[in-house]
């Protein structure tokens, strides 16, 4: 019986979250308010009286989550978007939230008096933007491809380093932890966790490319899992997971693989799950009697972080990435902190280390203050500073189904309102050998393409491409999507 009322609340509970997710959305506020407001609610100052106060369990939920939050993150985002920025994104990644550290932490200890030790743990946590909250609110704004791949990647970079400051500070007993070899550890746990996980990537890619599974639903389980097996891999070899996990991510989400657009979906419906879970519980962690008394200091700190430790991150670490002011000062106020340095805030809990409940009450007032204050001011911002989108057309999206026998595969190309592939007849296309367009989707009814028949936005095409030929391919028809029959001629490749 009381199974049956714990999944009837479950379940209401996650379709109130899914309606305050449309509401925050109209709003322009990332959904974690929402899901943290429901958290609070429910929690030992609302109407249920839900007592949750275990840090340790907090923590290990909290770091399961932004797993599956980052490995979403990693799924869903385009190499060819982050390429460009890749080397700006980790250059801020690493050398911007150092710089961060040092201004935050000097802030805190000189404007609310926190001892060394306490500053640079607030300090830290508050350095790593939030990678639910910059995919959930800049993925909406019109952003040249460079800005929004280079914050895209930091959101996802910049966790792995962090991590390791703050365990190391909530773990040393006396004083500050020697630096040189803070730092060595840090440049072994980064390196071998990225090489991590371009191999799980790579191998995952390369095996799931030539098994065909007995189920179109196995798919994006195998590409989750394997994504998730990276942390699991890195952390045994005492290597950066949170690196391990999104690098192995991008690696599987770029690839070739059977099924992409499905696996990308089911990632997305995943790490929704896995944010409701984990807002919510950061929600009922928190104790709102406590709160009020730490809003002040959490104002001073956020706004140190907002108008002075992100700016100079930004511009000092991005040196001679040709980056315009324009974009510089968007990154500087798209720095958004969501679930990432709460959970954080849990490590120096469960350490037991002095005043961490302060900790936890400060950061926990500036993500949802901050948070109010930048989401929904983003698209002003991005007007002010005059960023367009540089897309011309939306991104092609290609499911592919293998076909084992003929050593083939069996493509599926949905053809988007804006795609320049409206209006181009079949011998247009100018497909490679071994890859036919043999079915035709329109409006409800299929037929079988003349060279001669013309394409029409809406349109479901299904091809058939040799395994050899798939990549180029699917490049042709990318090409032509953004720049129309004449994409050769204009220099488009499709990559």
């Amino acid at each position: 019986m009381q199974l049956d009322l714990w999944l009837l609340f479950g379940a209401t509970l996650v379709l109130c979250a899914i309606i305050a997710v449309r509401l925050s959305h109209q709003a322009g506020l990332p959904s974690l308010l929402a899901y943290m407001g429901l958290g609070l609610f429910i929690g030992e100052a609302g109407p249920l009286h839900i007592q949750f106060d275990n840090a340790m369990v907090a923590e290990t939920l909290g770091f399961a989550a932004l797993v599956l939050i980052l490995a979403e993150g990693g799924i869903t985002t385009s190499w060819r978007n982050v390429r460009p920025s890749a080397p700006a994104a980790l250059a801020v990644s690493t050398l911007g939230t150092l710089i961060s550290i040092l201004v935050v932490a000097v802030a805190a200890a000189w404007l609310i008096g926190l001892e060394w030790q306490l500053a640079f743990l607030l300090a830290a946590v508050l350095a790593p933007t939030d990678a639910a909250a910059v995919f959930s609110v800049l993925r909406r704004l019109p952003l040249p491809s460079r800005l929004s791949g280079l914050l895209e990647a930091e959101s996802g970079f910049n966790d792995a380093p962090v991590v390791i400051v703050v365990i190391t500070l909530s773990t040393t007993q006396a004083g500050m932890p020697n630096l040189l070899e803070l730092a060595g550890v840090m440049i072994y746990e980064l390196i071998a966790g990225g090489l991590i996980g371009i191999a799980i990537g790579w191998l995952g890619a390369y095996a799931l490319r030539r098994v065909a599974l007995p189920a179109s639903g196995l798919y994006p389980i195998a590409v989750l899992s394997l994504a998730v097996g990276s942390y699991g891999a890195a952390a045994l070899l005492h290597s950066s997971g949170f690196l391990a996990v999104y690098v192995s991510a991008l690696v599987l989400g770029n690839s070739r693989l059977p099924h992409r657009p499905a696996t990308r979906g089911f990632a997305e419906g995943i790490a929704w799950l896995a944010q409701i879970g984990l807002f919510v519980m950061l929600g009922l962690l928190a104790s709102p009697s406590e709160l009020p008394g730490q809003i002040v200091p959490a104002l001073l700190i956020g706004f140190v972080l907002l108008l002075i430790a992100r700016p100079l991150s930004v511009v000092l670490s991005t040196i001679g990435f040709k980056l315009s002011w324009g974009e510089k000062i968007f990154a500087s106020w798209a720095g958004l902190r969501g679930a990432v340095p709460i959970v954080l805030t849990t490590i120096p809990m469960v350490e037991e280390v002095s005043d961490s409940e302060r900790l936890f009450a400060i950061v926990f007032n500036i993500v949802v203050v901050f948070t109010i204050l930048q989401g929904p001011t983003l698209p002003l911002v991005a007007r002010w500073c005059g960023l367009k989108s540089d897309e011309q057309a939306r991104e092609l999206d290609v499911e592919a189904a293998p076909l084992e026998e003929l050593h083939a595969d069996l493509l599926e190309v949905r053809i988007p309102a804006d795609s320049r592939l409206n209006g181009v007849e079949i011998f247009e296309l100018r497909l490679p050998a071994g890859a036919l367009v043999t079915l035709i989707v329109r409006d409800g009814s299929s037929f079988v393409p003349e060279p001669t028949t013309t394409l029409r936005a809406g349109d479901t095409l299904l091809v058939v491409s040799t395994a050899e030929v798939r990549d180029a391919a699917e490049r042709r028809l990318r090409a032509v999507s953004r720049r129309g029959k004449l994409a050769g001629w204009f220099g488009e490749t499709g990559h």
